[in-house]
């Protein structure tokens, strides 16, 4: 099974590390693409504070993502799934697992990203900012940008298996999956029960323990009446959702 996930807009610092190898990410067919905003995006933020401020979208209270993107070649560099944080990945809680669901964390996992297309939880990465909506000056709108990129890399990592896409539609744009693959690949949305309404905030926590608990449970679905049954059986309440491959999880209790 390969899960899609979205990243966090808030990350952990960068730590003491060493400095990123872009050589050593996952996905190799991807690396002219990464090495082309991360050129842009350096000289951006090294060149002009205020217009990169305007282009990433930031307050002025987050001037300072300015100048830590500048430094991002030389900054420490750590594993995916310490970097990422927030309210998805608090309730993933990827450092609390055991060894077996970890491995399982790292083989099936995958985050997508503006800077870095997309990286494995244990790919080693320097804290970041910039987003998927970002629309960079030489390279445009960065959801279009890797479309082409991925459109090749990513039929081949899914392989043949499942792949559960958990992405936010901003990063959904970035690729997505067509033909067979798009046959046995299945989106979640988690609805509160009484009022059938989605609750930004915890769907994303829901999203988070969905994982987890499939991790935990080493659960390998090929299909998506397979998932929905393991799913069931895990305690989640599943429904069908109106398109094709969509599923609705419910939930009674907001927290």
């Amino acid at each position: 099974m390969l899960v899609l996930l979205p990243p966090s807009e808030g990350k952990a610092p960068s730590g003491r590390g060493a400095p990123l190898k872009p050589e050593s990410l996952s996905l190799p067919g991807l690396a002219q693409a990464r090495a082309a905003v991360l050129d842009e995006l350096v000289e951006l933020c090294v060149s002009d504070e205020e217009k990169a401020r305007e282009v990433l979208g930031l307050s002025e209270g987050l001037r300072g993502e300015v100048a830590k993107n500048a430094e991002l070649r030389t900054a420490g560099a750590r594993p995916a799934g310490e970097i990422y944080t927030g309210v998805l990945y608090d309730a993933l809680g990827l450092a609390t697992l055991d060894a077996a669901a970890r491995r399982r964390a790292e083989r099936s996992l995958l985050v997508f990203s503006g800077l870095w297309g997309a990286v494995r939880v244990g790919d080693r990465i320097p804290s970041y900012r910039c987003s998927m909506g970002v629309k960079l000056p030489g390279l445009g709108a960065l959801g279009a940008y890797w479309r082409g990129a991925m459109a090749s890399v990513m039929p081949e990592a899914a392989g043949d298996s499942l792949v559960l896409d958990l992405r936010s539609s901003a990063y959904a744009a970035a690729w997505k999956p067509k033909g067979e693959v798009a046959e046995r690949t299945a989106t979640v949305r988690v609805l509160h029960a009484p009022t059938r309404k989605v609750v930004s905030h915890f769907n994303k926590a829901t999203k988070g323990r969905i994982v987890r608990s499939l991790l935990e449970a080493g659960a390998e679905p090929t299909g998506r009446a397979e998932l929905v049954e393991v799913l069931r059986e895990l305690g989640y309440v599943v429904e069908e959702g109106g398109k094709a491959g969509a599923l609705d999880v419910l939930v009674d209790e907001i927290h």
